[in-house]
């Protein structure tokens, strides 16, 4: 996508190289040395853009790519699959600056667009739900029966490459037991502590500091994400009882079944996902004993954001809304559910559709 923005921007061919190195014609350029030779032949005097895909198929491949950004005419892009190099292996690897893009699965827009389906929004939304987030499930949408082997797929290659397998765990039972918990918890607070108590009382004895790990590299292999708790008032961030929200629902309607379709912890961790998507940093806000599902920050300040299904009854809106009116500082605060009604704005706090605002920019 990024070539062709690139060319349609004007960048002449020439100054584009663009290797993939698990393609077999590429097999020799696997080589760090033949592949320095070959890229520095095709530099133009012009900015080259520079695209690596899967550079983990290149044998010390840091000593090329620390050549390459040295020069002034280079722009460097890399790419590589996680069960082969993790995020937090990338930063001790290559020195001097760079920045990582992390890639999340469709979102509820992406998958809306890619579907047709922007004139029943509802129908879209479930069907997001039901099947999954992940590109390749479009096309295994007419045979659905296939979509729960290629998702056990996906759940396999991360458990078995990106954790067991690099991590040395030995206690698999109990990594795949800390997995489901979480798949099963989503929008929960949870500790350490409190996973391992479960467990055990379960017969899966294990101890917090376990648990540590084997979550930390469910986060590193991108199967959770991890939301940490802000004090409003004190603007603090604490260090307990996190939330954890998993990458694709699909995945966890593959491990938990049916009785996973809780709708207002669904909608929660897709408007978790989406807050990444635009760039915020998110966090569970806490005001006095109050909780607000997500404050979510950026260079600009704060957005508070409450979720739920539904609030058409009247209970139910006003405690939604008792923690947003406790904020007393000027930044946005929203209530997004899954009732298809107007807009509302109550004192300031305004009501939206979910499916409405995934929709929006």
């Amino acid at each position: 996508m990024f070539r062709d923005e690139l060319l349609s921007d004007g960048v002449d061919k020439e100054q584009i190289i663009f290797i993939n190195f698990e393609d077999y014609d590429n097999k020799a350029l696997r080589n760090p040395d033949s592949l320095y030779k070959y890229i520095k032949s095709h530099l133009s005097k012009k900015m080259n853009y520079i695209f690596l895909d899967e550079i983990q198929r290149v044998e010390n491949f840091p000593d090329v790519v620390d050549s390459l950004y040295i020069k002034d005419n280079v722009d460097l892009y890399l790419t590589g699959s996680n069960s082969s190099l993790l995020s937090s292996e990338i930063a001790t690897l290559i020195s001097g600056r760079y920045v990582e893009i992390k890639m999340l699965p469709f979102s509820f827009k992406e998958f809306v667009t890619a579907t047709n389906q922007g004139k029943n929004l509802s129908a879209a939304y479930r069907q997001y739900v039901e099947t999954s987030s992940f590109p390749y499930v479009l096309e295994l949408l007419e045979t659905p029966q296939e979509i729960n082997p290629y998702l056990e797929g996906i759940y396999n290659t991360i458990l078995v490459k990106d954790i067991i397998d690099r991590k040395k765990i030995a206690d698999t039972l109990v990594l795949k037991s800390v997995t489901q918990f979480l798949f099963d918890n989503i929008g929960s607070e949870l500790s350490s502590k409190k996973i391992a108590d479960t467990l055990t009382s379960g017969g899966r004895k294990s101890d917090s500091k376990t648990i540590e790990k084997y979550v930390s590299s469910l986060e590193e292999s991108f199967i959770v994400y991890r939301a940490g708790r802000y004090n409003i008032k004190g603007k603090e961030y604490l260090k307990s009882l996190e939330k954890y929200y998993v990458a694709d629902i699909g995945l966890r309607n593959f491990m938990l079944g049916k009785k996973a379709m809780d709708v207002g912890h669904i909608l929660e961790n897709i408007i978790y996902l989406e807050l990444i998507r635009r760039g915020y940093s998110v966090y569970v806000g806490k005001i006095d004993d109050m909780e607000i599902d997500f404050v979510a920050q950026n260079d600009k300040g704060n957005t508070y954001i409450q979720v739920s299904a539904s609030v058409r009854d009247e209970d139910t809106l006003q405690r939604e809304l008792r923690p947003l009116k406790a904020v007393k500082d000027n930044y946005p605060k929203l209530l997004l559910t899954l009732d298809d009604d107007p807009d509302g704005d109550y004192e300031g706090i305004i009501r939206k559709n979910a499916l409405d605002w995934l929709m929006s920019n």
